[in-house]
């Protein structure tokens, strides 16, 4: 259950960093906020920064999105046994932890540029990969006693 709690919390805060990212490359907010180093505007400005036609941010809150609805999910009481949430979650989080391997690839050897909002969502993809990792290898277990432990002298 910890696991499932983690990586909504976890996919709750990339959310949000991939909003404000997704949000800039809509035009609103004006000048990203990423310090002296200019390499936000950099890297946000760049051919990379889209693809298949989409800012890459949306690609973001998207699988943000689903992995916090699949985590919402998989909390359910009857839902924490059932080993599947774990595989899904894990299988989302590759895909998102596969996809920032690129892009970070992108940024440090193609455009030459660090976006401090990209390294913070690269960071919270890869924690919620190896939480999801963690969650298959230790697996959830079922938090309602009740049925499993009767008193004595009540009815079943």
């Amino acid at each position: 259950m910890r696991h499932r709690q983690a990586i909504a919390l976890l996919a709750l805060v990339g959310l949000f960093v991939a909003l404000y990212l997704w949000l800039h490359a809509l035009g609103f907010g004006g000048a990203i906020k990423c310090g002296a180093s200019g390499g936000c505007e950099v890297v946000q400005t760049t051919q990379w920064a889209v693809f298949l036609g989409l800012p890459v941010a949306f690609y973001g809150v998207a699988g943000y999105c689903t992995l916090l609805v699949v985590a919402i999910l998989g909390l359910r009481p009857t839902a924490l046994p059932e080993r599947q949430w774990s595989v899904l979650l894990a299988g989302l989080a590759s895909v998102g932890f596969l996809f920032t391997v690129y892009l970070t690839y992108l940024e440090l050897f193609v455009i030459h540029a660090i976006c401090r909002w990209c390294v913070g969502s690269a960071v919270i993809i890869t924690l919620l990969w190896i939480v999801s990792l963690l969650s298959l290898k230790f697996p959830a277990t079922r938090t309602d006693h009740g049925a499993s432990q009767q008193q004595p002298g009540q009815p079943a």
